[in-house]
């Protein structure tokens, strides 16, 4: 459904671009979160898991930055990660401002076994498209991203 906005081509070109951008990434979202709600992770909690499996240690200042969440809603994110003894805050040996997050044993025996499911279930989604189709997509979404 398209918007019923009365306005200029250009507006109504626009709008119903997003509104069709923000259907499928609500769509294909609520399709994907399985994977880990099964486990009890919110997303952002599975993104902080998964940025540490593949970045190794970071401050909590860079997995905000990565996941693209505030500093405040990354500190309870942590916190909750942390009750789970999925993580842990360790002092950073080069600044002691700072503390680096860790993936804790059972962070990473978790994430690697629920990561896998979550690419496969990634792959299935957008096996609509060509490998082509999925790169303009990136890249659509990537010049999007940077404005």
């Amino acid at each position: 459904m398209g918007t019923k906005y009365k306005g200029t081509k250009k507006e109504k070109a626009a709008l119903n671009a997003f509104i069709n951008l923000m259907r499928c990434a609500n769509s294909l979202g609520s399709r994907l979160n399985t994977s880990y709600i099964e486990h009890g992770l919110t997303g952002s909690q599975f993104g902080v898991l998964e940025t540490l499996l593949h970045l190794g240690p970071l401050c909590q200042k860079e997995l905000a930055k990565k996941l693209l969440v505030t500093g405040g809603n990354m500190t309870m994110v942590i916190d909750n990660l942390g009750k789970r003894e999925l993580v842990e805050r360790v002092r950073n040996k080069n600044d002691r401002r700072f503390y680096n997050i860790n993936l804790t044993k059972k962070g990473k025996t978790l994430i690697q076994k629920i990561f896998p499911g979550h690419v496969e279930a990634i792959v299935k989604e957008l096996g609509s498209l060509t490998q082509s189709e999925q790169i303009q997509v990136r890249e659509i979404c990537r010049k999007l991203g940077k404005q």
